[in-house]
């Protein structure tokens, strides 16, 4: 074993050279970084000493005693000892997860497999199987060699694949990774550029989701505020900077908010804490964006939360008793009720919203929930454990059987798709995987009255799924509200639900088409695969039968004539389509006697030659190398010098001065995308392999860029009019297009194409769009390729 690590006293393993063939100051830099390593440790050590039982202590320091032997001579691209990053991220699994001494000690040693000469059975034998196992779950698969196995099956892909099979087996490999994310986010600073926006796009893609699904609000929050930052720095400083100047403001008010409700819930015999708290960054830009509206027409902020010191049965009854105290004194919108105690979201969050009319007629949102409530929508998963190992997280439906929360219905799914989706590859499967993420929910009834959680969108076909495997099979249509619906019709919050079946019902590929859950496609494309391989076989067992008949003799290369004779694609599909009678045993005989026919022509004339059968090979038509002539430190250079043939993305349209990135396709070169395009995430999280970084460079001063604008005002006489006039005449720019229109409130919308020469034109072209009469704001706009 090597040198033992105390918690406190001891020093650090060294392996630098004596201190007297070191400077002075090098060795004063190597103390600080000995205490600072400790001062670390001790704070990690002192967070959970608390909750200690018998051997974790000892755990907890031969975990960091390996780690940081393990890392002593790594460092970090920011030039600091490796072992910080450990630290922080067992740290992060303390403070944020509440996780226990197991992931702690697989936090601290997650990297030493991936990065270290450890290897996974080290780690078995001096931690055993629970931390192995962590670390094996947040352990990257060796990257290939290979660029073009690399190309076709993704490696981000196949990483993201291992981390999220484990998931059903143990949550704390998604939470340990989390952590690792959230910590290499916080510290991206001195990472390449085009580093930084693959990471980003990966936390955006699949690691925020995961901790939304997940429950883990805070988590979600500063992934998501982060890359905001990141791709669109302008933005989230100015929303950062305006929370600062009106913090002050917004506290007055809160208080001024609060201090009647306070009053009250006390003389109503409640223990509560109430605190307003503002919205993430993210949230503000998403909502700023979607609704087009500046910041200061942004009502909700921040929000109320009114937290109860209540449990037990009395839990829902106390939380609407305190929501009639604050309507009382705080008029409420009706139509922004929302009931997420009686029934909890899907990530086992569970709270009482409501939106009232406060001070200075402002609309202000309010939060009811109790302290297990709150712990489970601030650390989700960790605290949903929590409280279920205690018995008090168990819920009841009307029959008071237990239902299965939300979350362990999630893992149930999980487990399924895994299961049914093991011959996808890996982008399919993320693909799969994370439709299921962020999708919202909508609540139908069966016709004995219990109820059903949903994806939005869901329709009767997702409904019979849900209900069992062998109804959704045989589902022919379906009552919703006593109305007859076909299989495709889409459910409703609060619609009654009754499966029609019938025996002869199969599923077909269309079915596809009609679902949007995960359990209903899993069953669905599991029953293809299966009735396909019966029909293979099938189809086979008529080949050879059938050519025997024939005096034919059964050969790989006889078949690949039959499947060209009939024009298919491969020898599978002549097997299906014989399996499935869709070309019959008596259709062989046609291609026997045509191929007697050829060989005694080619018998009459020896010189005749039959043209062979071209090798139907997919691979082959696949097999083209993606040419890459730029090494990961090269840049493009976007303009007359390029190095390489490239292209601008249809997707985000980007112009001079705008910030970029190269990405290599496999059949339209390299195509060029704006660091904040709608497609940048998803393409960065799963080809982050096939992306180079991008500079403009020697472009010619008339070279113009198209670049669409979206212009939202109050309808006048002469609107258009002013618009083309500023336009074509004062600012001399070319029109590709123009769209307007006029909504029934009087509001005009209009859509713009414009050809521009960069980003500071376009700035210029904005702000006078901006300044005529009417018009209330101008916004760059996409399109989706």
């Amino acid at each position: 074993m090597k040198e033992k690590i105390e918690p406190m006293e001891a020093p650090v393993s060294d392996t630098h050279p004596a201190p007297e063939a070191e400077p002075s100051a090098q060795v004063q830099a190597l103390e600080a970084e000995r205490k600072e390593i400790l001062k670390r440790y001790r704070r990690l050590y002192n967070s959970i000493k608390p909750a200690f039982k018998v051997g974790d202590a000892k755990l907890i320091r031969k975990a960091f005693q390996v780690a940081a032997d393990a890392h002593r001579h790594m460092r970090r691209k920011s030039g600091e000892p490796y072992i910080y990053h450990p630290i922080e991220v067992a740290q992060i699994a303390i403070d944020e997860l509440s996780l226990g001494p197991t992931a702690i000690a697989a936090a601290l040693l997650h990297d030493v497999v991936e990065d270290t000469e450890w290897t996974l059975e080290d780690v078995r034998r001096d931690f055993g199987e629970g931390v192995a196992r962590i670390v094996d779950g947040v352990t990257k698969i060796p990257s290939s060699s290979d660029y073009k196995q690399a190309v076709s099956s993704s490696q981000q892909a196949e990483n993201f694949r291992k981390m999220l099979l484990s998931l059903s087996d143990d949550v704390r490999v998604i939470m340990i990774k989390l952590a690792d994310r959230l910590h290499n986010m916080r510290t991206l600073e001195t990472m390449r550029r085009d580093k930084q926006l693959k990471i980003v796009a990966e936390s955006m893609y699949v690691y925020a989701p995961l901790a939304h699904r997940l429950g883990l609000y805070k988590i979600k929050s500063e992934l998501e505020d982060l890359y905001l930052k990141y791709t669109n720095e302008e933005a989230y400083r100015s929303i950062v900077d305006r929370l600062d100047r009106t913090k002050e403001q917004r506290q007055k008010f809160i208080q001024e908010f609060i201090a009647p409700l306070d009053t009250a819930i006390k003389k109503g015999g409640f223990k509560a804490k109430i605190i307003g708290r503002s919205k993430s960054v993210y949230s503000i830009y998403n909502k700023m964006r979607k609704q087009n509206v500046s910041f200061d027409e942004i009502y909700d902020l921040f929000a109320i939360r009114i937290i109860l010191d209540s449990e037990g049965p009395q839990e829902k009854a106390d939380c609407w008793t305190v929501y009639s105290i604050v309507t009382d004194h705080y008029h409420p919108n009706s139509q922004r009720l929302r009931d997420w105690i009686s029934t909890p979201r899907a990530n086992g969050y569970e709270s009482l919203h409501t939106t009232v009319m406060g001070p200075e007629g402002k609309w202000v949102e309010v939060q009811i929930r109790t302290q297990r409530m709150d712990d489970i929508a601030e650390k989700g998963y960790a605290a949903h454990w929590k409280y279920k190992e205690k018995g008090v997280q168990s819920r009841k439906n009307r029959k008071g059987e237990t239902e299965e929360a939300g979350l362990d219905a999630w893992l149930r799914i999980i487990r399924e798709l895994r299961e049914q989706n093991q011959e996808l590859n890996a982008v399919d499967f993320i693909n799969e995987f994370r439709a299921n993420l962020y999708s919202e929910e909508v609540f139908v009834f069966t016709p004995k009255g219990d109820l059903k959680r949903l994806p939005i969108g869901a329709t009767a076909l997702d409904f019979a799924f849900e209900i069992h495997t062998e109804i959704g099979y045989q589902c022919l249509g379906a009552k919703v509200n006593q109305k007859l619906v076909p299989l495709n019709h889409k459910l409703n919050n609060g619609d009654q639900v009754e499966i029609i079946t019938s025996r002869k019902q199969k599923p077909n590929r269309d079915w596809l088409k009609w679902v949007v859950s995960a359990r209903a496609k899993a069953k669905i494309k599991d029953f293809l695969r299966h009735e396909m391989r019966d029909a293979i076989a099938e189809g086979k067992e008529i080949m050879a039968r059938k050519l025997k008949q024939l005096d034919l003799e059964y050969s790989p290369e006889l078949l690949n004539q039959i499947r060209t004779f009939f024009e298919l694609k491969s020898t599978s599909d002549l097997f299906f389509n014989l399996g499935k009678g869709y070309l019959l045993p008596q259709q062989l005989s046609r291609f026997a006697n045509w191929l007697n026919e050829r060989n005694d022509k080619n018998a009459a004339s020896p010189k005749a030659e039959a043209k062979p059968n071209a090798p139907n090979n997919p691979q082959q038509e696949s097999s083209e190398e993606v040419k890459v002539f730029l090494s990961n430190k090269d840049t493009l250079l976007i303009g007359d010098q390029s190095q390489m043939p490239y292209s601008l993305a249809r997707c985000c349209n980007p112009i001079l001065g705008d910030e970029v990135f190269g990405f290599i396709t496999l059949k339209d070169g390299v195509k060029i995308h704006r660091a904040d395009c709608p497609n940048a995430p998803a393409l960065l999280a799963k080809y982050g392999h096939r992306v180079i970084r991008a500079r403009w460079q020697n472009l010619p001063d008339d070279k113009s860029f198209l670049v669409g604008l979206k212009i939202v005002g109050t309808d006048r006489v002469g609107l258009i009019r002013d618009l083309t006039k500023v336009i074509s005449t004062k600012l001399k720019v070319n029109i590709d297009s123009l769209e307007v229109g006029r909504t029934d409130t009087g509001i005009f919308e209009g859509s713009i194409g414009l050809f521009v020469r960069d980003v500071n034109h376009l700035d210029n072209i904005r702000e006078l769009l901006r300044r005529i009469d009417g018009v209330v704001s101008v916004d760059r706009v996409d399109t989706d390729e």
